[in-house]
């Protein structure tokens, strides 16, 4: 695949410096008798740990900070409180994060990124928020509605209302009036804020998986024919310099188009439309059992498609999910297959592990749910065109 956009950087995490946990040296906070969440309180901790270190030395710009695991077991809180932490100090320009590299320590006094980044959803619903706010004539002081009623005010799901709402938080534009952030409780601190021409309100503008569907689209009609393998998400990512997440995302809109097919192990993810055309040449092998779309699941897809929705229905970011052993017993599933469905979803960047005192499997975002049916079965050619000759009869 061509090398595109060049502007980017996509470094390697072998060429910059790891910071190890057992160097993180300055006192710990105190978490206990709080008047914030823990997440706001370490968040500040961890502030003071980057600045100290970069006024002492110890600490130099791209530096990677040691991994969410590791400071939630030193400070004995839980992964969820540490990815809130971490979200809260890049918000405010202290670190940037990068799959599969790590949190990057940044230049706070320069706002603009190495890493091939767009507006996000959160950001984009913030600015709904906003002009909610605005358009509804709030006053300082006031409570909004809960976030699920926000969601439905501005179009957008409630997690990442949840998680704008908590962004214009850290902005001080809003108070949360509770230590823990539930869905209500939200206040309005001032109206001196301006909305962002250059972001849109709208839940359908442009993201980097837009982007990246385009950049795809065109790949794809450049250098591919209908029957073609896709390469590996691994390279897709390091061409586009996009994470596998966002790759994963797209790729997921062109199935969703039609115009890719995924299949299992070596037959991988084909091109079965042209992106711009209206002509589709899927295969009778591909096709003839789509009827059957619950069939088509290998079992442990089955099983981890139902722990997608149990995420979305019962779980927000930062709980911890049972473990293995007790949903092998609710379920009545092998440990082993639920133990697969796990790491898929950690590899689509839904769960992480943490082991310890205060390991475990942590939510750390939540899947929307889809109806697509994958087909994943892979069919003899020859069977395909006698199963059709014998259905025609």
């Amino acid at each position: 695949m061509d090398k595109t956009n060049d502007k980017f950087m996509f470094p390697r995490k072998s060429d910059l410096r790891t910071i190890k946990i057992s160097d993180v040296d300055i006192d710990l906070p105190d978490l206990k008798n709080l008047h914030e969440s823990k997440a706001s309180a370490v968040a500040r901790w961890l502030i003071k740990f980057i600045e100290s270190g970069l006024k002492s030395g110890k600490i130099q710009l791209n530096d990677v900070l040691p991994s969410k695991p590791d400071f939630a077991y030193k400070l004995g809180v839980s992964i969820g409180t540490m990815q809130n932490a971490f979200r809260k100090i890049e918000d405010m320009g202290y670190v940037e994060s990068k799959q599969c590299i790590g949190t990057l320590v940044k230049d706070k006094t320069k706002p603009t990124s190495s890493f091939r980044k767009l507006t996000s959803k959160r950001e984009i619903a913030a600015e709904a928020i906003k002009r909610y706010i605005l358009s509804d004539g709030f006053k300082v002081g006031s409570q909004l509605p809960s976030s699920r009623t926000v969601s439905t005010i501005i179009g957008f799901s409630s997690n990442t209302t949840r998680l704008a709402l908590d962004y214009l938080t850290g902005q001080g534009i809003l108070k949360h009036k509770y230590r823990n952030s539930d869905e209500n409780g939200w206040v309005v601190l001032t109206l001196d804020f301006e909305t962002s021409s250059s972001v849109s309100s709208s839940k359908n503008a442009k993201t980097l998986v837009d982007m990246v569907v385009v950049d795809l689209e065109n790949y794809i009609t450049k250098n591919l024919k209908v029957g073609d393998r896709m390469p590996a998400h691994a390279q897709l990512a390091q061409s586009l310099k996009a994470s596998i997440k966002t790759v994963h995302d797209a790729l997921k809109v062109l199935i969703d188009k039609g115009v890719l097919l995924p299949k299992r192990g070596r037959y991988g993810t084909t091109v079965v439309k042209l992106p711009n055309s209206e002509l589709s040449n899927v295969k009778p092998e591909t096709s003839i059992f789509a009827s059957a779309s619950d069939t088509a699941f290998y079992h442990y897809e089955k099983t981890q498609n139902h722990i997608k929705k149990m995420i979305a229905q019962d779980y927000e970011v930062g709980d911890k999910l049972p473990s293995i052993s007790e949903l092998s017993k609710t379920l009545d599933i092998s440990p082993n297959t639920i133990r697969k469905a796990f790491h898929n979803l950690a590899d689509e960047g839904y769960l992480v592990f943490s082991r310890g005192r205060y390991g475990g499997t942590f939510v750390i975002d939540i899947p929307e749910v889809e109806s697509q049916a994958f087909k994943w079965l892979a069919v003899n050619p020859q069977y395909a065109k006698n199963y059709n000759e014998i259905s025609s009869d």
